[in-house]
């Protein structure tokens, strides 16, 4: 059995003493009696050794992550429960039911449709559709770990190490590629649309439902399988059409998740003990060492700036799909208020999508404010009508505040209800507008 950490014999001459590494370049090896990259102790740990080693763990690839690798984890992930493939049947249902769903919307919202075409995924195929997005998402979070596990050795190790960087790079890239896949094939297994978490992940314009997922969310709901197929249409095409007609919300959202992953930290100490645990020889210790996660984020000021941004913009979204799709099923739909509120339940849940996120990007997301801004909509739609709810959207600056979901009902209520202006009524308070800027 191999020495702890503790039980390691230390003549204080490992360079690597202290960091992630010293399990592997101490002399002693990894623990469970697999051989260590280290020489004798006080000297510079076998470079072809460690090289060797390494390199069975990797494959070539360009970037901070083995997308290939994530991807065919991901997969076979997925494919642990039954994944068929979608029939014609299926495909054609799911067309019906998006071309049903955009023709109620159209009186709901102000907003025309944004489908330009539909599909039904299999588990695999959401997984393959997504991937562009995700890569946007998790690529800054791969880069801030490769750099963390470099920032990590001290001044004479990396000297030491030499071009022993960059594999280290690599290694950390397919640590985070293994949390990718896991984390990605998990999702896979429960998503219902492409939509489903609030993020534009798959193509724009492309309405998808995932018919696999969709069964399993319908069981024990009491509601009839066509109207959860048509309600979870109403929700895709919804998406759609905001993401559609608000061309600054995709980056918005985006962004802000970039900018929460700028200043994640990682947790040296613990991927440490997660390195311990990895056994070069056996892949699946590497996907049980990954599994806890890579990340221990301590935010920032500007992180919760970001935090705070993207929490908001997510619940506005889902609030203001929420609310709309109420309004679109009133009179047609009497299951409408069980499926909205089962899927209110399995948002405030927390459960293995928000989950999964966070361990993708580092970021756990709170769902609970889906409630206070599908309120928020639907008071402002009542005072103000559809027209006003939607121009909101017209720019960032106009969206309600986290501030405003603590207080959904007094949102704007100091506005009065704007009044219809002839032309040349409208010119003149311009003019008048205008020649009040000129005296300032």
């Amino acid at each position: 059995m191999s020495n702890t950490p503790d039980e390691t014999p230390d003549d204080g001459q490992n360079p690597f003493k202290g960091t992630p590494f010293e399990q592997f370049f101490g002399p002693n090896g990894l623990p469970g009696g697999i051989p260590g990259f280290g020489g004798a102790p006080g000297q510079m740990p076998d470079l072809g050794a460690i090289m060797g080693q390494l390199q069975s763990l990797m494959q070539p690839h360009d970037g901070p992550i083995n997308w290939d690798f994530a991807l065919d984890m991901a997969r076979k992930v997925a494919a642990q429960q039954p994944d068929p493939s979608p029939t014609d049947k299926q495909q054609a249902a799911v067309a019906d039911a998006v071309r049903l769903a955009d023709l109620w919307l159209d009186e709901a919202t102000e907003f025309e449709s944004g489908v330009t075409s539909t599909a039904a995924w299999s588990r695999a195929e959401w997984i393959v559709g997504t991937t562009d997005v995700w890569r946007r998402l998790v690529e800054p979070v791969a880069e801030h770990a490769t750099g963390a596990l470099g920032n990590a050795l001290p001044a004479e190790a990396a000297a030491m190490a030499g071009p022993l960087i960059g594999m280290i790079g690599k290694a950390a890239g397919m640590m985070v590629a293994t949390q990718v896949g896991q984390g990605l094939g998990a999702l896979a297994g429960e998503v219902l649309t492409a939509s489903d978490i609030g993020l534009p992940l798959g193509p724009t314009g492309k309405a998808a439902l995932v018919p696999a997922n969709i069964t399993a969310f319908a069981d024990g709901l009491d509601v009839s399988g066509d109207d959860v197929l048509l309600y979870l249409a109403l929700r895709e095409a919804a998406h759609q059409r905001l993401f559609a007609h608000v061309p600054w919300l995709r980056d918005h959202l985006l962004s802000a998740v970039r900018e929460f992953a700028d200043g994640i930290e990682i947790d040296t100490a613990g991927m440490e003990e997660q390195l311990r645990g990895i056994d070069p020889m056996n892949p699946q210790s590497m996907q049980d060492a990954m599994s806890g996660g890579l990340f221990d984020p301590k935010p920032s000021a500007a992180q919760q700036a970001a935090l705070v941004k993207l929490e908001t913009t997510l619940a506005l979204v889902e609030g203001w799909v929420d609310e709309v799709v109420s309004q679109a099923t009133a009179e047609r739909m009497p299951s409408a208020g069980k499926l909205q509120e089962a899927i209110r339940r399995r948002r405030a849940a927390g459960g293995p999508a928000e989950q999964t996120f966070g361990q993708l990007v580092g970021l756990e997301l709170r769902p609970r404010r889906l409630r206070d801004a599908s309120t928020l909509w639907g008071s402002l739609r009542t005072r103000q009508g559809v027209e006003a709810r939607d121009a909101v959207w017209l720019d960032a600056s106009l969206l309600p505040t986290a501030a405003d979901l603590d207080d959904p009902l007094g949102f704007r209520e100091d506005v009065a209800t704007p009044v219809e202006l002839s032309a040349d009524e409208f010119d003149a308070e311009v003019a008048k507008l205008l020649d009040e800027g000129s005296t300032e």
